[in-house]
């Protein structure tokens, strides 16, 4: 198998002996949802599950020529925090993840690519959310334009041994970041 092969989907069947009874609408906003569903669990227990729905997203692992990865810097009100990431977005209405990958990656960063390959996808939280995220690598990078001041404060790239020494002093905590560069490391070995 090549390193840079295609992985399946996440499933999306809910299991046969697990029945939803009821679902109520608490929330809606102009990203997310929240609905509260009534279960029957297989042990026949009714159980009560707060979800928030979420459109689906990707991320893109910009790869330059060199090995550095380019990581985007954004303010993510939700904690409060400037997080160094890798490029990601929603997928719009009418488009592929594909697409919506090409699109994120030149909005956020200014490149290009031809060479984008799917490595996975992921559920953020199941806990309490289905917004998944797939996760593209992209390599071949040309820079086309300047990257949108509307979309992220700074684009920078970084070198394994940076990447290594921001995620030893926890510079870098958002999870599809981390997920992204330990999975090319892991490919690269």
């Amino acid at each position: 198998m090549s390193k840079r092969t295609q992985r399946p989907s996440i499933s999306d069947t809910t299991p046969p002996d697990i029945q939803i009874l009821a679902r109520t609408d608490a929330f809606s906003g102009r990203l997310i949802h929240l609905v509260v569903d009534r279960l029957r669990l297989a042990t026949g227990e009714e159980v009560s599950r707060e979800v928030v729905l979420h459109p689906p997203a990707v991320a893109i692992l910009p790869v330059l020529t060199d090995g550095r990865i380019l990581l985007v810097s954004q303010y993510r009100h939700s904690v409060r925090a400037t997080l160094w990431e890798i490029p990601a977005g929603l997928v719009e209405p009418g488009e592929s993840p594909l697409e919506s990958a090409r699109r994120e990656l030149r909005e956020e960063t200014g490149y290009e690519t031809s060479d984008l390959v799917e490595r996975f996808t992921i559920f953020t939280s199941p806990g309490f959310t289905d917004e998944r995220i797939t996760l593209y690598e992209a390599r071949s990078l040309k820079r086309v334009s300047e990257p949108d001041s509307h979309e992220i404060d700074a684009i920078r790239a970084f070198s394994r041994p940076d990447l290594t020494s921001m995620l030893d002093a926890g510079g870098i905590t958002d999870a599809k970041t981390i997920l992204g560069i330990l999975s090319t490391w892991q490919q690269d070995r």
